[in-house]
């Protein structure tokens, strides 16, 4: 019960909603950003600025995520190649591509909501 408890703190104090404990949530909402250089990922493959992937803390490899911009609906299809984001506040990192096709590339940063698909 201690371990959820802790959980459920580090979330709150995160600015992550929708966590869930003891598995990976299927959707939460946070803070997004972008990157666009870079030579190689987490999982080795060479870093493409324009691709639709993403980093994310802790999804496996390969895991298909929709990230949607709560700012203006938009949405797109992300795959996680990499690990990141490392500021606090930021839930995942998306690739140069995949923040221009949901509008965060003009702000830097916009608040979001990441839905698992696998």
């Amino acid at each position: 019960m201690r371990k959820l408890f802790v959980c459920a703190c580090a979330a709150a104090l995160l600015g992550i909603s929708g966590f869930a404990t003891g598995a990976m949530a299927k959707s939460m909402t946070g803070m997004a950003s972008y990157y666009k250089h870079g030579k190689r990922t987490a999982n080795g493959e060479r870093f493409n600025p324009g691709g639709l992937t993403a980093a994310h803390r802790s999804l496996p490899f390969g895991t298909h995520v929709q990230v949607t911009n709560l700012g203006n609906g938009k949405s797109v299809v992300v795959r996680i190649n990499d690990r990141g984001p490392f500021v606090r506040s930021r839930i995942i990192d998306l690739s140069y591509g995949a923040a221009r096709a949901v509008g965060v590339a003009s702000s830097g940063v916009a608040k979001v909501r990441l839905t698992v698909l696998d």
